[in-house]
């Protein structure tokens, strides 16, 4: 989505956006992506590369929550609070 446009999708837990954003572009790094990407820009950077950076991102988080359950942790549920958020503050990454 382009810099500055509106996003529909909702946060869960929208104080996660700051670490969510530095975990992608730990991971854009970790693929070698274009770096133009450092900028914050990310126009120039194929719909492929983009792509496989959020492929990366959602194999990480499934792999960490898989070994969390082996451990015995749980994940508290989303409240009410979470799901019915609506601060304008929600950003695409």
């Amino acid at each position: 989505m382009a810099q500055g446009s509106s996003s529909s999708n909702i946060k869960v837990v929208p104080h996660a956006y700051q670490a969510l954003n530095q975990f992608k572009y730990e991971v854009a790094n970790e693929l070698g992506i274009n770096p133009e990407y450092k900028s914050g820009y990310w126009g120039n950077i194929s719909s492929r590369e983009c792509g496989s950076v959020g492929g990366h991102m959602v194999r990480r988080m499934i792999a960490l929550a898989e070994q969390e359950l082996l451990r015995g942790q749980s994940f508290p549920a989303p409240t009410e609070q979470h799901l019915n958020t609506n601060t304008n503050t929600y950003r695409s990454f």
